[in-house]
């Protein structure tokens, strides 16, 4: 059995992961959080994204909410 999880399948994913799963940088990734438009949140020194917001947030990209 792989070590392997699907992004799809965890509830929270680190910056970096996100900024890939979306093809942008970590630094424009970065931007989208200090400005609140893409929520995380941090546990001990490690900053984690929710799934759903960063597919909420591409929902609004997409319909110009």
């Amino acid at each position: 059995m792989s070590d392997h999880v699907e992004t799809r399948q965890r509830l929270a994913i680190a910056p970096a992961e996100a900024a890939r799963a979306l093809g942008l940088g970590r630094t424009k990734l970065y931007e989208l959080i200090a400005t609140n438009e893409i929520a995380s949140f941090k546990i001990g020194s490690r900053r984690l994204i929710r799934v759903s917001d960063i597919e909420a947030w591409l929902e609004r990209m997409t319909t110009g909410a």
